[in-house]
């Protein structure tokens, strides 16, 4: 049997992510099973998969593991899915190794195995005051030695093993996506681009917030007025300024300098809004720029535009 890789990070792994690399050909489908000791990160880990575009289910019954890798391995689209299967199964947990060989033949699979030391479990079932969930009456500590034993077969046929004793959520969620992100570059974090008015409100939402009515306004020029910073025209009215092309150098050197740091504290939704009076010119004509300008540097990035007429 080929024994797991193993892995022990501490506060520099955890920012460096260089343990078991994991390989970047994209494979048609793909499932990862996340497992483990309960108060290990799970659910963090999980979610790290989910703001990666894999289809996430937490506590999905043992019984339908096989017909959920076939659906997946059947479908006509590029498939990746995390899954947890956990202690919760009960005496079920028996035949996951068994399972796991049925689902290995039908598409790829990555079992990865979660725990931590019984020092820090215990501080986070108490920090978090939750139950644990081999028994509400039961002591957390005689708990988690039973779930290791319960747990032992599924740990033994493990690809990964992640020891997260020495990781917070926001290192444990770093890590899963420099292991996992399919982006050679690792730019996975997802920006969006977005035009508002200011007439109607700065957008909930908004992250960074630009406000660009210093630009001269499109709307007082009568053939513009009733057209949108999407039409040509307009679009080389406004950039004609040099304020506009001051500003747009500098904001994008911004937020050159800003994402990486974004992506590296594991954040992975950004929202940029461009503010005008109106929200029909101006800002839409630089929410769009921005938008062609972070693409070109390799970002993923979409547009929106609250205020401008549709």
């Amino acid at each position: 049997m080929t024994r797991p890789k193993r892995i022990v990070p501490n506060k520099a792994a955890a920012r460096l992510a260089v343990h078991a690399p994991v390989s970047h050909a994209e494979p048609r489908h793909e499932l990862v099973i996340l497992t483990g000791l309960s108060g290990s990160g799970k659910a963090s880990a999980l979610k790290a998969f989910e703001d990666l575009g894999y289809y996430a289910v937490d506590n999905l019954p043992i019984d339908l593991l096989t017909p959920f890798a076939e659906l997946a391995a059947q479908s006509v689209e590029n498939t990746r899915a995390a899954l947890v299967v956990d202690v919760r199964e009960g005496q079920r947990l028996e035949r996951f190794p068994a399972m796991l060989r049925e689902v290995r033949k039908r598409l790829s699979t990555t079992v990865i195995y979660l725990e931590a030391s019984k020092a820090a479990l215990l501080r986070r079932f108490s920090e978090t005051r939750r139950p644990h969930p081999l028994g509400r009456e039961a002591m957390v500590g005689p708990a988690i030695q039973a779930e290791r034993k319960l747990l032992d077969p599924i740990r033994n046929v493990a690809d990964i093993l992640i020891d997260t004793t020495n990781f917070n959520v926001h290192e444990l969620r770093a890590y899963i996506q420099n292991q996992f992100e399919r982006e050679s570059d690792g730019k996975s974090l997802l920006v969006s681009s977005i035009s508002f008015g200011y007439k109607n409100g700065v957008p909930l939402e908004a992250d960074l917030v630009f406000d660009v009515r210093f630009l001269p306004n499109p709307h007082f020029i009568p053939e513009f007025r009733h057209l949108t910073g999407r039409h040509p025209k307009v679009i080389a009215y406004v950039r004609k300024f040099a304020q506009t092309q001051e500003f747009l150098g500098r904001v994008t050197d911004l937020l050159l300098f800003l994402l990486p740091h974004y992506i590296h504290e594991g954040k992975s939704y950004l929202t940029v809004a461009f503010g005008c009076t109106g929200g029909q010119h101006r800002s839409v004509m630089i929410a769009e720029e921005m938008r062609k300008r972070l693409a070109k540097e390799g970002y993923r990035v979409k547009t929106a535009h609250r205020d401008m007429p549709r």
